[in-house]
């Protein structure tokens, strides 16, 4: 689907996420989360690859969701060259996602997005404007929510955010992981 701006995206996303195989678990099998990746360990070939598809499909001038989440990963592998994360790129990116599809997913990445780009009050308060019926289950909200609850200070909310989201997962290094983050200020 050469003509298609989305499969383009799509393909950009999934290179993208392929791209830090390597860096999702240390060598002792625990879990590291994407900021703190060693960019060193990201494939290049494949980021750059999926750059080219990611320029691409912009080039048809067509927005749709695979287009801006592969945008969002990029700017996350921009990281491997300029040491830092542009949340309030990311933030603004996840604007646009949630408007043409505001899913949980989206929702919760918005959130986070606005608290790391300074705002966290902002940020913790998009989170809880989502409907609990559709974060009962899902193990990136708690987690999030503790993240952000322990950007305001809000520890022991946090602690039972950082436990909840840890019961909620099938994968026991990022249970490992949630739990540390449960007991200590990582």
């Amino acid at each position: 689907m050469p003509h298609e701006p989305e499969a383009h995206g799509l393909l950009a996303l999934m290179l993208h996420c392929e791209a830090r195989r390597e860096a999702r678990y240390a060598s002792d099998g625990d879990f590291v989360p994407l900021d703190r990746q060693d960019t060193a360990l990201w494939s290049q070939s494949m980021i750059d690859e999926a750059e080219t598809h990611l320029h691409s499909a912009a080039g048809f001038k067509r927005m749709g969701r695979y287009q801006l989440e592969a945008a969002i990963q990029s700017v996350h592998a921009s990281r491997a060259k300029t040491t830092h994360i542009d949340w309030k790129e990311i933030a603004l990116l996840y604007e646009g996602l949630v408007r043409i599809a505001p899913r949980i997913g989206s929702l919760v990445g918005r959130a986070v997005a606005i608290a790391q780009a300074g705002e966290p009050l902002t940020g913790f308060s998009a989170l809880e404007q989502i409907p609990s019926k559709q974060t009962a289950d899902y193990q990136p909200y708690w987690a999030s929510r503790g993240h952000l609850l322990r950007l305001l200070n809000r520890n022991d909310e946090a602690v039972e955010a950082f436990n909840r989201a840890a019961s909620l997962t099938d994968d026991p290094a990022m249970r490992e992981y949630l739990l540390k983050r449960s007991a200590d200020n990582i």
